[in-house]
């Protein structure tokens, strides 16, 4: 090795140290987007912070850019966000967080090195929330939690820290805790510190709450009873086993918990700082062989979102890579391993929410955005040189949900089929075809209903074409695994077969007394149950 690639290795593996790669995760309506808005702030990278509903004077938040987004107040599509803090660059990944969703959260928690989960004060541990912990924990994905409100009656700390440990098997490790109960927020005992961490509110908590550090002497001067019980609270959980271990976080057995309330910008920095300290760095991962891919081998990455439509003026497509390893250099060419065709790299932004900017360079943990690339797919991997590196595909989940769509006006049938295709490539809906219904009758498949509004809305803003959505009977799907019993499927009256997009036969029912019937009289269909979540 010479001195040069000796040096170069040096500086991709100094980089990637830099990089924090992580998600927010949450059940709808915990307060995502407007922490992820709150993160950017106290980095200093907004000068503001928007509301989810952009109330008063207060804009919207950065990370839900999407019409839809800004006139419902929920999340219903991924973005990235990155920013400088101290000397680390955070890419952070906003989630969806409604359940019809989920696919595009899967993919995103693919391309993430740790999670922040999001709870609301009130509500604990919901459906989603429990849903996407799951999907950490089978991920091995490190897991921060923050319980946010605590400007708004909730429930008690402890009995949060409870569920956490009752209901997912998470042990609690206060880092900070509530002094007040919930509606009633005087600051936080940051435990490392031993101090009381009072905030001053701002207007509409458009900018950064002013900070107070109190000594313990003085926090119980002036708020006995509160600081006497947030003391005792804190002490109980620490010594039934939640004493904090960067270990038991490390392995995911163990979860890191803060407490504040994001509207407010109030306990962010103190999630903040744990982030710079306490996450992850980018690491070797492994590719579809098993083998670890060093941080300073070539450059790969591998697409895990692509979106159209974020530059109005232009409708260009972006796809969004996590960078694994190597050096990323706006113009190179590489490669594409699902293809084995080559891809130019002249058009790479980093990305801010809908905010894009020229990207020269990149190192592992860092999302690149690249425009034009109409020839990437979701699950795609890049890379630079040979031999051929591929990482693990991204899987399709089992949908539920089934519509035929047709355009209302004819005439669009070019940017009907155009659409179509568009939202297929992107992951918005699954695309399902047979020569039964032909070409101009797609099928599109969901995980939720929500789908289908989202889809509908997409087709008509931005390919001017107006859909009719017609419900399919369906809720049962399996695999077809033996072509010729396509035509038994067909003509039994009680299902059909649609290809996907992918190439994947899908066996479509009413329901299961439908798929019974039909099993019994043929016992050898060879079709197969999709593993849930992942097929």
């Amino acid at each position: 090795m010479t001195a040069s690639q000796a040096a170069q290795q040096h500086d991709i593996t100094h980089e990637a140290h830099r990089r924090r790669t992580f998600a927010v995760i949450s059940h709808p309506d915990a307060g995502k987007s407007t922490l992820t808005e709150a993160l950017a702030l106290h980095a200093k990278a907004l000068t503001s912070a928007g509301a989810v509903h952009g109330k008063g004077d207060r804009r919207g938040v950065t990370s839900d850019w999407l019409e839809m987004e800004q006139a419902r107040g929920i999340s219903i599509t991924s973005a990235a966000l990155q920013f400088a803090y101290r000397d680390t660059v955070i890419n952070l990944l906003d989630t969806p967080g409604h359940s019809d969703f989920s696919e595009d959260t899967y993919r995103v928690l693919s391309a993430v090195d740790s999670a922040v989960m999001l709870l609301d004060a009130a509500k604990g541990l919901e459906p989603q929330t429990l849903k996407l912990f799951d999907v950490c924990r089978h991920r091995n994905i490190p897991v921060i939690t923050f319980i946010n409100k605590w400007d708004r009656p909730g429930q008690a700390a402890l009995d949060l820290c409870d569920e956490l440990s009752e209901r997912i098997n998470l042990q609690p490790m206060p880092l900070t805790w509530p002094v007040g109960e919930a509606g009633n927020f005087h600051g936080v005992h940051d435990l490392r510190t031993g101090s009381l961490v009072r905030y001053e509110r701002t207007a509409g908590g458009a900018t950064a709450a002013a900070e107070t550090e109190l000594d313990a002497a003085r926090a119980a001067a002036e708020l006995p009873d509160e600081w006497a019980q947030a003391l005792d609270e804190a002490e109980l959980l620490v010594e039934s086993g939640g004493e904090f271990d960067v270990d038991r976080y490390s392995d995911a057995s163990a979860t890191p918990v803060l407490f504040g309330a994001a509207v407010l910008n109030f306990g962010v920095r103190q999630l903040l700082d744990l982030l710079v300290e306490l996450a992850p760095r980018p690491f070797a991962r492994a590719d579809a062989d098993g083998a670890a891919r060093g941080l300073d081998t070539p450059f790969s990455a591998f697409v895990f979102k692509v979106q159209t439509g974020m530059d109005r003026a232009h409708r260009d497509q972006v796809a969004f890579a996590r960078v694994c390893s190597g050096r990323f250099e706006r113009g190179m060419t590489v490669t594409n391993a699902t293809t084995g065709r080559p891809f130019a790299t002249k058009y790479v932004q980093q990305v801010f929410g809908q905010q894009r900017s020229t990207l020269d360079i990149a190192y592992p943990g860092d999302v690149i955005g690249l425009v034009n690339a109409t020839a990437l797919r979701v699950g795609d991997t890049l890379h630079e040189g040979k031999p051929a590196v591929r990482f693990p595909g991204l899987p399709s989940f089992a949908p539920g949900h089934f519509a035929v769509v047709r355009p209302k006006d004819l005439g669009r049938a070019k940017q009907f089929r155009r659409g179509v295709d568009q939202l297929g490539s992107e992951g918005v809906v699954q695309v399902l075809r047979s020569d039964r219904r032909g070409d101009a009758t797609p099928v599109f498949a969901a995980v939720g209903p929500m789908q289908f509004e989202v889809a509908a809305h997409r087709l008509e803003a931005e390919f001017g074409v107006p859909v009719a959505l017609d419900r399919l009977p369906y809720s049962v799907v399996r695999l077809l695994t033996v072509p010729d019993d396509r035509k038994t499927i067909d003509s039994s009256g009680r299902g059909e077969v649609l290809t996907r997009t992918d190439g994947t036969d899908l066996a479509l029912f009413t329901d299961e007394i439908a798929l019974g019937v039909l099993t019994r009289q043929h016992p050898s269909l060879g079709i197969e149950q999709l593993i849930a979540g992942t097929n």
